[in-house]
């Protein structure tokens, strides 16, 4: 049995290698048509699109990681079936459940690849890609509000005009109320950098402090701000939360929660990001019962089309119950596990089904 394991485990990781790549150079060449318009701007050149396309790369390797295992599982034993190869094996004694259990431990390596990727890789390669632009661009990055980001800290509500690169802050504003939240003082620096240790140094400040009737208005050159806002936490302001690690999703949730804010978005992001390499485990069950079709019931190609529309429904289901989680207000983890039991149920039933044929 271990001879078979190896020889389907060879098949399927040569095969979901092959869809990769194919995969990653169709995504490349459309990455590569939208930074054709911004070649010559600032100092951006083709080299710097060039590798601001690969640092993207792993980012979309992980976006289709289930769809391109089901793709190359779905081919492998296709292939097997259109061979009579699995046909052998079934006359040799290889039942459902050992074909099922066999999907399962080849799967798990590709569950661990997946979990690199989604939590080391593709995260550090993004920043990296729109540090990268931003600067040979000349650029700063902002929020979708005109007025810069907004970040809530204990008493204080920070608004941050523009993040440079290099994490340099531009135009802070500082609004600090008491208790009762009535607004005590207003500051206002031009520039801040981080110094380390939660620490910020704020230059060319102006400092409002409202105290009963009274106001008083002083400027300083320089000061040391002690703040929760860092670097990393400003670097998840700009990134889209499914861009993110788990690690990094988590640590904000908690500061979102500590602050009184609105975390559903992020929570489901975090769950999205725990469940989803597990996934490549559902696609591979799912793609189990295709290799009990005869031949007269489709070709390698049709079953290829059709396992391509499955993962492409599972792809549109799995964006779909993130945004019904955060407006119907449903329990985090709901829509991170919902579409993968869905599909699971799909593939039991689709097993149960060709069994009986």
């Amino acid at each position: 049995m271990r001879t078979i394991d190896r020889y389907l485990g060879r098949e399927i990781y040569k095969a979901t290698a092959f869809v990769f790549v194919a995969f990653l150079a169709l995504f490349a060449f459309f990455d590569l048509v939208n930074e054709l318009d911004d070649l010559g701007k600032g100092g951006y050149r083709l080299q710097h699109a060039f590798l601001f396309i690969a640092l993207l790369l792993p980012g979309h390797a992980y976006e289709l990681f289930p769809i391109v295992v089901l793709i190359g599982t779905l081919s492998a034993l296709a292939m097997l079936a259109a061979n009579s190869e699995f046909t052998v094996m079934r006359v040799a004694g290889f039942s459902p459940g050992q074909a099922a259990s066999t999907l399962g431990r080849i799967g798990v390596v590709l569950v661990v690849i997946g979990v690199l990727f989604g939590e080391f890789v593709a995260p550090l390669a993004e920043q990296a890609a729109r540090r990268l632009r931003l600067e040979h661009l000349g650029s700063a990055v902002g929020s979708d509000l005109r007025t810069g980001i907004w970040v809530k800290t204990d008493t204080r509500f920070v608004n941050v005009g523009q993040v440079l690169p290099d994490s340099t802050l531009k135009n802070v504003r500082i609004f600090e109320f008491d208790d009762e939240f009535r607004l005590r003082s207003i500051s206002h620096a031009a520039e801040g950098r981080y110094e380390g240790q939660n620490h910020w140094r704020l230059s060319d400040v102006t400092e409002t402090e409202f105290e009963n009737d009274r106001t008083s208005v002083r400027k300083r050159d320089s000061i040391s701000w002690e703040s929760v806002l860092t670097p990393s936490m400003l670097s998840v302001l700009l990134v889209v939360p499914e861009k993110l690690s788990a690690w990094g999703l988590y640590q904000y949730t908690q500061h979102l929660a500590a602050n009184k804010q609105s975390t559903e978005r992020y929570e489901i992001a975090f769950w999205k990001k725990i469940f989803y390499p597990f996934a490549a485990l559902v696609m591979m069950a799912l793609a189990l019962p295709f290799a009990y079709l005869q031949v007269r019931h489709g070709g390698v190609g049709v079953k290829l089309f059709v396992g391509l529309m499955l993962g492409v429904l599972f792809h549109f289901l799995n964006s779909l119950f993130s945004h019904l989680g955060v407006l119907e207000r449903w329990p985090p983890i709901a829509p991170a596990v919902v579409p993968s039991l869905l599909f699971l149920a799909l593939a039991v039933a689709m097993m149960w089904w060709v069994e009986r044929r």
